[in-house]
């Protein structure tokens, strides 16, 4: 069962997902890498992770995804510059899957 503060987490991510399916993407950001991270796949592998924990509890695979890619944020974020407002959108991106790896969290310690 879902506690009180995840259902309030998951109201958070809900909102947060609303606000980045309204964010454009930054167009200079298409087919670009930096540091290894392809910045298209980076924001697709976190938008499915963070749909699926909407859904319901992550499964293990998708919860090493988001590990990962929350990683790869973290190292690509200070290379991103601000044209197209880029570097809120990636931290938009970041606060996302923080959230849904702490969702996953407190659903694995529930059960």
């Amino acid at each position: 069962m879902i506690t009180n503060m995840s259902e309030s987490e998951v109201a958070l991510l809900s909102r947060m997902w609303e606000e980045h399916m309204r964010a454009p993407f930054p167009p200079h950001m298409r087919g670009r890498e930096i540091d290894g991270e392809d910045m298209v796949l980076l924001d697709a592998d976190i938008a499915g992770c963070v749909v699926s924990s909407l859904s319901g509890p992550l499964e293990e695979k998708r919860r090493e995804i988001l590990l990962v890619c929350l990683a790869a944020v973290e190292k690509v974020l200070p290379s991103i510059d601000d044209e197209d407002g880029a570097s809120e959108y990636y931290k938009h991106l970041r606060d996302m899957a923080a959230l849904a790896v702490e969702l996953g969290n407190a659903n694995a310690r529930s059960r």
